[in-house]
């Protein structure tokens, strides 16, 4: 096989989508012609991880675990989709509300990723970080830390998703409205964020520290847009389902992985890379935008 750092990126893109595409096909197999387990959350609970499995072949095979990362956003859709088809069907305006927050979301999150995409020269440098730190386990922790674990984590966010397919909820109501209204703000706010990294990138000089547009008003905008949007998810299935608080439980994890792993990595890499970073966490809110101190 060519070595995969020769590869351009058109060719290294290929090479993603192949394994997407062998990815989808497996899950698909799994759903139409394997066993019936009678619970359409757990034939696509399967069918996700068969998926998962396959991408993990592709990290292993490549050497690399930046295979994955598209995979954050390619499924869920289609699992959401798959769900609403294979379900008894509730053809009601609240699906389609949140069916449009979920692909503008996938559509903008891949489209970003394809964007910064170098090639599979490079990998994320946090994977290499979490196989070292596993020393002789460094092929479970890529298996699980670096695969499986964030598609169970994505998996409990569509749990609102997969309620409001399967089920003909309350009738249409203001906190459709607001759900709504927050996904798609999530996704602007995320969108508009990348786009000032992606221009600052491009003409920022040695040491350079971002804290300009909404960079200046959380240093971390674009986690926030993400749970955010996770969170709108969440608010859709209480809409669907009131009372049912654990709908909120795929939101909360997101928010303890962006807590817990996600900024303090991002924030320690920062401070080590660039020392000017420190005025910044001094100013700037960590997550929640807010105008910064002075």
């Amino acid at each position: 096989m060519e070595n995969p750092a020769a590869l351009s990126k058109g060719a290294s893109l290929v090479r993603v989508a192949i394994a997407y595409l062998i990815a989808i096909g497996a899950g698909a197999a799994w759903l139409f012609l394997g066993p019936d387990t009678d619970h359409l959350w757990l034939d696509g609970l399967i069918a996700d991880l068969i998926a998962t499995l396959v991408i993990f072949a592709a990290s292993r095979l490549h050497g690399n675990s930046s295979f994955y990362d598209a995979f954050w956003s390619v499924l869920p859709p289609l699992l959401a989709f798959y769900w609403f088809c294979a379900g008894p069907g509730t053809e009601d305006v609240r699906w389609w509300l949140m069916a449009a927050v979920l692909l503008l979301w996938a559509i903008r999150l891949t489209g970003n990723w394809i964007h910064g995409f170098p090639g599979l020269h490079h990998e994320d440098w946090r994977y290499s970080m979490i196989r070292e730190r596993a020393g002789r386990l460094g092929v479970l922790a890529d298996l699980f830390a670096i695969h499986v674990i964030p598609t169970l984590q994505v998996f409990a966010g569509l749990i609102p998703v997969y309620l409001v397919a399967t089920r003909a909820g309350e009738p249409l109501g203001w906190l459709d409205g607001v759900a709504f209204a927050v996904g798609i703000g999530a996704v602007a706010l995320e969108g508009v964020a990348d786009l000032q990294m992606h221009r600052f990138v491009a003409s920022k000089q040695p040491g350079e520290v971002m804290d300009r547009g909404l960079w200046g008003w959380s240093r971390h905008p674009n986690y926030f847009g993400e749970f955010a949007f996770w969170f709108s998810l969440a608010l859709f299935g209480l809409a669907a389902a009131p009372g049912s608080w654990w709908v909120f439980a795929g939101a909360a994890v997101m928010l303890a992985m962006f807590h817990g792993a996600s900024i303090p990595w991002m924030e320690q890499r920062s401070l080590e890379r660039r020392p000017a970073y420190a005025d910044v966490v001094r100013r700037v809110p960590r997550f929640v935008p807010r105008p910064p101190r002075r």
